[in-house]
């Protein structure tokens, strides 16, 4: 259950995309002054090292991150601007990265003065290194289960929300578990935006996530897919987003984004499939 270590995937297609949509949605959300009440259930360690030995082993990261960082100049889309900033802040304007931020960093970037974050963390390892890491009074680390650790936060005192959750989902049972998370979530906070990271797998796993959210009260909810060109024969060949609640004109937006990176010599190599799951 605690064996599952960010280290080794830190950086690629699928944190990409995750990342991607993270940004984008904080952005479009800070549009407006009201404070915004941030969460992360699944947070790990809030700072990755491409060059430790447990990233160079997989070496996921060429095949994403370091592959937009290289096409950084082409990139068109203003809303890259927010992601290449944050990645430029730890590592200054390299011709590689050297490091990544985990999700809490990625909301840390984005903390004004009204708003906060509340992060999640199991593993004990990790969770030592996200409180060594989190040194503002507007971070709160909770060394938790992220699932129900959440749902006792809500409704926050803020008068919005914005929610990742991106368990390893190493255990079967995940998939049914954050669906009916987000359900009791969504009663709670109905006018929160969730974001809702899933791996696609060959064994389908990913379905029943899924179907249940489909087969549920939750409405308005955006499904963002990458799958890789070249999958391999086992595991995961794409990368999944649930986004509840979008901000308006946020599927456009991400759409844009994704087109940009998904082919060719700097691209990801993946395709892209945008629908609603659950109409508003």
């Amino acid at each position: 259950m605690l064996s599952y270590l960010h280290a080794f995937h830190a950086g690629n297609f699928a944190d990409v995309q995750k990342h991607s949509a993270l940004a984008l949605a904080a952005t479009m959300m800070q549009a407006k002054k009201s404070g915004i009440a941030f969460m992360d259930t699944h947070a790990g360690s809030a700072v990755y090292d491409l060059g430790s030995e447990r990233a160079r082993k997989t070496g996921e990261a060429d095949g994403g991150i370091q592959k937009l960082w290289a096409a950084r100049e082409r990139l068109s889309s203003s809303d890259w601007q927010p992601v290449l900033s944050v990645l430029a802040d730890l590592n200054g304007n390299t011709g590689q990265l050297r490091r990544y931020p985990g999700s809490p960093a990625w909301f840390r970037h984005f903390l004004r003065d009204d708003d906060s974050l509340v992060t999640f963390e199991l593993h004990p390892a990790e969770g030592e290194r996200l409180s060594d890491w989190a040194s503002s009074p507007k971070i709160r680390v909770v060394k938790s289960d992220g699932l129900s650790g959440m749902l006792n936060q809500l409704p926050p005192r803020q008068p919005r929300l914005l929610v990742l959750v991106d368990p390893s989902y190493e255990i079967k049972s995940d998939y049914a578990e954050v669906a009916a998370t987000l359900q009791k979530a969504w009663q709670k906070c109905r006018h929160g935006v969730f974001l809702i990271w899933y791996p696609i797998l060959t064994s389908g796993l990913q379905q029943e996530l899924l179907d249940a959210v489909r087969q549920g009260s939750v409405r308005k909810v955006l499904r963002s897919e990458v799958h890789l060109e070249q999958p391999p024969e086992r595991g995961m060949t794409g990368s999944g987003m649930l986004v509840v609640n979008p901000p308006w004109g946020f599927d456009d937006r991400l759409l844009a984004m994704i087109e940009e990176i998904k082919k060719g010599p700097e691209g990801l190599g993946v395709s892209h499939h945008m629908d609603w799951l659950v109409p508003e």
